[in-house]
């Protein structure tokens, strides 16, 4: 059974920088495309950024230059380190996984990540 399980959200002024960590488990089928997505209320679910494989990196334009997105395998987890932050990166954050067979680019559209967790939320004031 896979379970992904998010941390380290939180509250910031604007400016300030955030990690946040996402410890899975069960994901044994791989190789995967890993991710994380964001949704503010009263928007719709957007994509922040994707990695496979620690080469292939994709970022949101609004957040690329700010957010980096890692792992670290011996532990099973996945980061978001977030700099810069403002009011517009208020949201509740996800991460997610689906399995991802290429050495490329994630192309995994939004529906079709199989598992999720069940969030972490970010207040950004100003």
């Amino acid at each position: 059974q896979v379970q992904l399980v998010e941390s380290g959200g939180g509250s910031v002024q604007s400016g300030g920088s955030l990690r946040l960590s996402c410890v899975h488990s069960g994901l044994t089928h791989g190789p995967y495309c890993v991710g994380w997505y964001r949704q503010a209320p009263g928007k719709v679910l957007e994509g922040i950024a994707t990695l496979v494989s620690d080469a292939w990196t994709t970022y949101a334009d609004s957040v690329k230059g700010r957010f980096t997105i890692s792992q670290d395998n011996a532990k099973s987890a996945l980061y978001l380190q977030m700099n810069g932050l403002t009011p517009e990166d208020t949201a509740m954050y996800y991460c997610a996984a689906a399995p991802w067979p290429f050495q490329a680019p994630c192309a995994v559209h939004r529906q079709d990540f199989k598992y999720w967790g069940q969030g972490t939320q970010v207040t950004v004031s100003s």
